[in-house]
């Protein structure tokens, strides 16, 4: 097969890495790819948000399965245009990937589904906004309503700094993704991610995750794209799980389904738990970041086949594989991320690394230079191991880490500390 992978960061990646293994990929082409990605698969230049141009370059070079990576080509119905050209695609429609790019579009499906998840109210006037949460007080959540590259969200510990994110929000802090929000009940408990292949009503669970969003140690600092992960998270119990499936992911199916938008792809659930019981926090339409990373080193060349009965309406009879292991990844970033960072800084010793089944660094935001590595983005590496044990795949990615010479980086020393 022909297998084009849309998107430039770690997630894409490691699907990359995986998708590689296994034998029914014959060309794996990357858009745009990163120096990582550049490094397995062939790079094209492509604009990854404009449908037309994605689906010229499937058909000139005869693209026979396009798995989208990131939300925004999502959001901008590149999966439609693909599929109207008769092109396999892994991904949901514009109007399914309303679940991310909408806050106020999922409040809606969970109230027509059941779904639990927190109380809220939706706002497109300031004034309005910062009314109600004088009204309600804190702790308080503030969302910006559309997609903000996983930044759009304030948990506001005191009125002030809600009243202050709806100001940023509503001045174009995050674009137009802030012209709406939403404001919910601030709920208590631990978050862990599920992730689930979905088709129509057919869905299939294949792992858990926990991911760090704060920058720094002690989840201190401002929230970030997230700056670790490690697979599967304790705190899902299949008990759990199965209660999430029930209760959440398969009325929010069957409501979409209703809808007339029947959701394919990954859906992948943000849940709260707290005294047993799980509620949503989110929706995202697409493998987390970093959480795919350690989902792909647990999983390996099976992606692809998976991927591939969902995208072919076969999920009611597949199964995924899982080996009793852990996997663990580590965010290098920029110092200065998630503000403003420099970019163009060389990274060496990566080539002292051996790349296996058991670890790989995948690239985030790199590019070369005279044939070096430099940093691109805000995060640029993903340090990521698998082992028996959760203990074991820590200490190997710090491990690995001590091997990477990159003054200008840092990364948080305690990934992992829920579980461990």
């Amino acid at each position: 097969m022909n297998i084009l992978i849309l998107g430039s960061g770690g997630r894409e990646h490691s699907l990359a890495w995986a998708i590689k293994q296994n034998p029914k990929c014959d060309r794996l082409i990357c858009a745009p790819g990163n120096a990582g990605m550049d490094a397995i698969a062939d790079c094209a230049d492509l604009d990854i948000l404009d449908g037309g141009e994605v689906r010229d370059f499937s058909v000139e070079n005869a693209i026979d399965f396009v798995v989208i990576g990131p939300e925004a080509p999502l959001a901008a119905g590149v999966a439609d245009k693909l599929r109207a050209a008769g092109i396999l695609t892994f991904g949901p429609s514009k109007a399914a990937a309303a679940l991310e790019s909408s806050k106020a579009f999922t409040k809606a499906v969970c109230d027509a589904s059941g779904a639990p998840t927190a109380a809220y109210a939706h706002f497109t006037d300031a004034a309005k906004a910062r009314a109600y949460i004088r009204q309600q007080g804190a702790p308080i959540v503030v969302k910006a309503d559309g997609l903000a590259a996983g930044k759009g969200v304030v948990v506001a510990t005191v009125e002030n700094e809600a009243l202050a994110a709806i100001d940023d929000m509503f001045a174009g802090t995050y674009g137009s993704a802030g012209g709406e929000v939403v404001i919910e009940e601030f709920m208590e408990g631990e978050e862990v991610s599920l992730f689930v292949l979905c088709n129509g009503e057919h869905c299939l669970p294949i792992g858990s995750a926990q991911d760090h969003k704060r920058a720094y140690d002690g989840d201190l600092g401002p929230n970030t794209g997230g700056m670790g992960a490690y697979s599967p998270a304790p705190l899902l119990t299949p008990e759990l799980e199965q209660q999430a499936m029930e209760r959440i992911i398969r009325p929010t199916l069957a409501e979409m389904v209703r809808r007339g938008t029947p959701y394919q792809g990954v859906l992948y659930a943000g849940l709260m738990i707290k005294d047993g019981q799980c509620r949503l926090v989110e929706y995202n339409t697409r493998f987390g970041d970093p959480e795919c990373q350690v989902l792909m080193m647990r999983l390996g060349a099976q992606v692809l086949d998976l991927l591939l009965a969902c995208a072919e309406d076969r999920l009611a009879e597949t199964r995924a594989s899982w080996a009793d292991d852990h996997a663990m990844t580590v965010v290098m970033a920029a110092r200065g991320y998630p503000g403003d960072y420099a970019k163009g800084s060389e990274i060496h010793g990566l080539d002292t690394l051996p790349s296996t089944s058991m670890q790989e660094v995948f690239h985030a935001g790199t590019t070369t230079r005279d044939g070096q590595i430099v940093a691109n983005g805000g995060r640029v590496l993903n340090v990521t191991a698998r082992a028996a044990s959760l203990q074991a795949a820590h200490d190997k990615v710090y491990q690995m880490i001590q091997a990477i010479d990159w003054p200008e980086g840092f990364w948080r020393k305690d990934i992992g500390w829920r579980a461990l």
